[in-house]
């Protein structure tokens, strides 16, 4: 059974937590999908891990829309999310809510995941006013980088704390479905997660959220160099395509790749019978 926004619901009310993972593409969204993920995100943050990027900021709606779309094909059941790009929605109440329903016809998407807290409230209620499902993303947004300083720990000023309260709050009045919450202190995290009536979903927020999501070339370690704090790794499966590659690459140049059994056969008397032909026909010329 497909799972939907009551789905998550759900979860929350039973005290059953919410897995989310990135998807970009077919293939892995099929996996992630047959492996029983509750939620796909496509995130705008396959700009950096897809396109090569340096940020999220260069992502377009074109690229978000043709993402989206292969992850879709392959969610017979977990429940796709896809980011509204930046500038994509910034601009106007009629841009947010025009690109937003461009993602849910074109790309498929069953909701869409914007960043920003109380500023965006009006584009949140009237995307909902359009029958799509919101998600919104608060604490670090990745897309407002340069205006908070880097990518670091939101809310452990009290301030600024009571101002991720008050954007979880805010979001969830205006129609939010859910609440991404991202590199904020776990305490801070749980206690929104019991302040608010929907589902939280962290990202370095700790356990007490009522999901967790993570970036899947994060969580399988197929970026060399140090990682966040928040990721876990699952599995090295970086270093064993690595391997793979490299042992394809030296198979092939001393002749091993392909072998016999990797080979089509057809009767040799053809063959003689084509080389025959060819060489008379070539000498002929």
């Amino acid at each position: 059974m497909k799972n939907t926004i009551l789905t998550l619901q759900k979860r929350k009310q039973n005290k059953q937590k919410i897995t989310m993972l990135t998807a970009y593409d077919y293939t892995t969204a099929k996996l992630m999908d047959e492996s029983g993920v509750d939620c796909l995100l496509v995130g705008d943050s396959l700009g950096m891990v897809m396109l090569g990027y340096d940020s999220t900021v260069s992502v377009t709606m074109e690229d978000m829309i043709h993402h989206s779309k292969a992850v879709a094909r392959a969610a017979k059941t977990a429940f796709v999310v896809t980011d509204l790009p930046f500038m994509s929605y910034h601009t106007s109440v009629y841009d947010a809510v025009f690109n937003a329903g461009r993602l849910v016809k074109e790309g498929q998407a069953q909701a869409i995941k914007l960043e920003g807290g109380q500023a965006f409230c009006e584009h949140i209620k009237m995307i909902t006013q359009a029958s799509i499902p919101v998600i919104a993303h608060i604490g670090l947004m990745p897309q407002s980088v340069l205006a908070l300083g880097g990518y670091k720990v939101q809310g452990k000023e009290y301030q600024h704390a009571k101002n991720i309260i008050l954007d979880a709050l805010a979001v969830e009045q205006a129609g939010a479905v859910a609440i991404l919450l991202e590199c904020v202190p776990a305490d801070l995290a749980k206690y929104i997660s019991e302040l608010v009536s929907i589902p939280t979903i962290g990202i370095g927020a700790g356990a007490g959220c009522d999901g967790q999501v993570l970036v899947y070339q994060d969580m399988l370690s197929m970026y060399d160099g140090v990682s966040s704090k928040f990721v876990k790794s699952f599995a090295s499966i970086g270093e064993q395509m690595k391997k793979a590659f490299s042992e394809y690459c030296e198979e092939v140049k001393e002749q091993q790749f392909p072998a016999s059994e990797h080979e089509f056969a057809i009767d040799n008397e053809i063959i003689v019978k084509l080389k025959s032909e060819f060489s008379m026909g070539h000498k002929g010329n």
